[in-house]
């Protein structure tokens, strides 16, 4: 398993050796003793599995879950391709603004490990991509928060070659700057302190 830093604080790129034979492959997308040496802690706590199916053009995002409770994410793409994007929506982060993308398909299997309090969006370049999560906490509508993904402060890449489709809910989410004068943003202090407690609670 080759672990890389993305651009945001905290987050990372997790690329696992895919073993091939005249059957098929195999692979692990998911290892927690690198998981373990990657972010120093013993245990991902997962709560729920998500799973999501997209025709090519699909934008979603950039969502996140209101902090607390917190929710972290680690997520892959067993079908199709995508563009994988992280967002530092953290107030106080080293890296607040900031994000970094990943193109996540069925050749690499690449997966992306999101800490609590980051922001995520992913763009479907194919049909029927399907993307994969597990998430520390369970679904709560009234957590779940988004970002505009066409932000101009934020200038996601979104590619010129794609007709963009999203979701009602995602056309009419606030900006990063909206976002923070309503006081909806996580704040990089609590949001570390809370993944903190996975190392405490063992």
């Amino acid at each position: 398993m080759k672990v890389r830093e993305l651009a945001v604080a905290g987050a990372l790129e997790f690329t696992p050796t895919v073993f091939p034979d005249g059957r098929g492959l195999f692979l692990s997308p998911f290892q927690g003793p690198a998981w373990t040496e990657a972010t120093g802690n013993t245990r991902f706590p997962v709560s729920q599995t998500n799973h999501s199916r997209s025709k090519r053009g699909v934008v979603r995002g950039v969502h996140y879950t209101l902090t607390p409770p917190g929710c972290a994410k680690y997520v892959y793409c067993p079908k199709g391709s995508a563009l994988d994007i992280v967002v530092d929506i953290r107030v106080g982060s080293p890296t607040f603004g900031k994000w970094d993308v990943v193109l996540m398909d069925q050749n690499d299997f690449r997966a992306m490990y999101f800490p609590v309090g980051l922001g995520h969006a992913f763009i479907a370049l194919e049909d029927d991509t399907v993307m994969s999560y597990m998430v520390t906490s369970s679904y709560v509508p009234e957590h779940e928060l988004a970002i505009s993904v066409t932000d101009p402060a934020l200038d996601l890449p979104i590619p010129e070659d794609i007709t963009p489709v999203y979701s009602e809910r995602d056309t009419v989410a606030p900006t990063l700057a909206e976002a923070a004068e309503q006081g909806l943003l996580p704040r990089y202090e609590l949001s570390t302190r809370l993944e903190q407690q996975w190392k405490e609670e063992v």
